[in-house]
């Protein structure tokens, strides 16, 4: 099954590429299984229906879903080299293609964003947008260096990744020594409960923190958990006070209009964990074909 039945060839006028990688050994509970969410985010779109809610007709999309990369699940170090060639494969058969990546733990997000940002020339210019209820800032957590919740201080080790490129949205649950290093380092992030002053004013301090940073170009990771558990409850850490699919859906659409979306992912997933109207991989596959569209309008 092919994300709303897309081919899997790229093209010379291919816009997006689908890819997912079935891996979550570096999650820090073993109740999720995110490793499947990339095949039942798929299997999903069969039963929603061929139009986004602006009206586009998404068979007219130019989008190719290659499938998942060949992961090995505990060989950490082999994975990460797996992913940065087969993402820069695909910018050899297209240099101008948008990754669109689905995990999977959030770890995933980091071969991914890096990849991408590396083969960015424009680098001055490259931000990168989270979406999560935490801050994932440790500098090590159970298995090392490598985990879910170290995703954002990797980022953060590249050359080209500082507090003034990088924001996180919707965080609701930090611990005291994640705390204290984000402090350290002056980490930028929005708290969820600072949409109680209005969905405008919360969109416009994401715009603004990376205009006034310079940044015209935007990777976006989405946590699947940056969304309230009510509408959102398969997923391992399901903590209240997120974020409601229209307010996303509008923040993404400023964002959007506003800069140029070079990658995204959505990660977190966890089907064993969804009701038995899959209500969050619905609520996943509508996120990706919607923030498809949006950029696809926008070019």
């Amino acid at each position: 099954m092919k994300f709303f039945e897309f081919g899997d060839i790229i093209n010379k006028d291919t816009q997006f590429v689908i890819f997912g990688i079935p891996w979550d050994y570096l999650t820090s509970i073993k109740l999720p299984n995110s490793s499947i969410a990339p095949e039942r985010i798929r299997n999903v779109t069969n039963d929603i229906g061929w139009t986004t809610e602006l009206g586009n007709h998404i068979n007219k999309f130019k989008v190719a879903d290659v499938g998942d990369i060949p992961i090995k699940k505990y060989d950490v170090e082999q994975n990460l080299k797996v992913v940065k060639n087969y993402i820069n494969d695909l910018y050899i058969k297209n240099g101008n293609i948008i990754p669109i990546m689905i995990g999977g733990d959030h770890f995933c997000s980091f071969p991914v964003t890096k990849s991408v940002g590396d083969h960015f020339s424009k680098k001055e210019e490259f931000g990168v947008l989270i979406f999560d209820a935490h801050l994932d800032f440790y500098q090590e957590w159970d298995k090392g260096v490598y985990s879910h919740a170290t995703l954002t201080h990797r980022l953060y080790d590249l050359d080209y990744i500082n507090n003034k490129n990088l924001f996180i949205v919707g965080v609701r649950d930090i611990d005291i020594p994640e705390l204290e290093l984000a402090e350290q380092e002056e980490l930028e992030y929005l708290n969820a409960y600072q949409l109680i002053e209005g969905l405008n004013k919360y969109t416009e301090q994401i715009i603004d923190f990376f205009k006034n940073s310079g940044i015209k170009y935007l990777y976006i990771s989405i946590d699947i958990d940056a969304l309230d558990p009510s509408i959102a409850p398969g997923t391992g850490f399901a903590m209240p006070g997120g974020l409601s699919y229209r307010e996303l859906w509008q923040i993404l659409k400023k964002i959007t209009e506003n800069f140029k979306v070079i990658g995204f992912d959505l990660v977190e997933v966890a089907p064993n964990l969804d009701l038995e109207n899959k209500m969050t991989c619905n609520l996943a596959a509508k996120l990706i074909i919607e923030l498809i569209s949006f950029i696809a309008n926008k070019q």
